[in-house]
């Protein structure tokens, strides 16, 4: 079996949809995939022991975007199945163009409020005619190995501001907890500030920590998420790493949905949240420009949740 899967653009988004991709591989076990995508999903699988080749979607660099994806889905031979976990006009037509016997196309079957990792993998049932259930995510890296218990903050999220929690807060909790872990800073580019922010409020009581901020590769971040004792997180990609390896984690919603994204099957996630008249609005910044849902959550609430799974 050879099978082509573009999957989601977004990093927690393809973390959702590995059960998904895993039972494509339980039901053919020795299945060839090629993954295509962005650079920051399709890193996921580099360790993935049945890909094959990773393409990454470079189509709007382009002159032609359409030329582009019809020469590269062309290029890359014949398929036994095809998929796509997007739903952008340029996903189906990069499906539709490539030389596979099954094709998919990603699509919600129902209005019902169920987990997205419920959701990809209805997309693979009905395409494939399978009859399986979602399990555990899954990454393939080896956890890093810390020489003391971690605590892991990571105070950005990339879908918008709505979904951020406050650096001082997140401070505070580093703060009442750095007698027992060490403090680790994660965050990507766009989370530099929010997470130097962090790093000065530490260093202004003299508690020493370690800003990643920026300076991991997709790899390293997941391994370095998988190796804490604890993980405190606002609605994010790294949340759902840190659910593949089951690190005990406290999240932090606001806007969005807990039903469909919350940690995926870790029995020691806890979520953090206020129950608003207006959330979830789904908003990448508040519409009503109080961000009372994330404001009204303090140090307390998170600290409270963090005892609670502490190892």
């Amino acid at each position: 079996m050879r099978i082509l899967i573009e999957v989601p653009t977004w990093l927690g988004d393809c973390v959702m949809a590995t059960p998904a991709i895993e039972n494509i591989i339980k039901t053919y076990p020795n299945a060839k995939l090629t993954i295509f995508g962005s650079f920051v999903s399709t890193a996921l699988f580099e360790e993935h022991p049945n890909v094959e080749k990773i393409i990454l979607d470079e189509s709007k660099k382009a002159p032609s975007r359409l030329k582009w994806i019809y020469q590269i889905a062309k290029s890359l031979g014949e398929f036994d199945g095809a998929i796509t976990f997007r739903r952008t006009f340029f996903s189906k037509l990069f499906i539709w163009f490539s030389s596979a016997k099954t094709k998919g196309y990603y699509r919600r079957y129902s209005k019902e409020v169920v987990h997205q990792a419920i959701r990809y993998n209805e997309f693979i049932n009905r395409t494939f005619h399978l009859k399986t259930e979602a399990q555990d995510l899954k990454i393939y890296f080896e956890p890093f190995k810390y020489e003391k218990p971690t605590l892991g903050i990571n105070p950005g999220a990339s879908y918008g501001s709505a979904k951020r929690w406050y650096p001082q807060k997140f401070a505070k909790v580093a703060q009442e907890m750095s007698s027992i872990y060490n403090i680790v800073i994660f965050g990507g580019p766009a989370e530099v500030d929010i997470a130097k922010d962090i790093e000065d409020e530490l260093k202004g009581d003299n508690i020493k920590c370690t800003n990643l901020a920026g300076k991991t590769t997709i790899k390293e971040l997941c391994q370095k998420i998988g190796g804490l004792e604890l993980f405190i997180t606002g609605d994010s990609g790294p949340m759902h790493v840190a659910s593949a390896f089951k690190v005990p984690t406290v999240a932090i919603f606001g806007p969005t949905k807990v039903e469909e994204t919350s940690q995926w099957m870790n029995p020691k996630g806890v979520i953090v949240k206020r129950n608003m008249e207006c959330s979830p609005c789904m908003k990448r910044t508040c519409p009503l420009k109080h961000h009372e849902c994330m404001k009204l959550i303090e140090a307390e609430d998170v600290l409270d949740g963090a005892m609670s799974i502490a190892p």
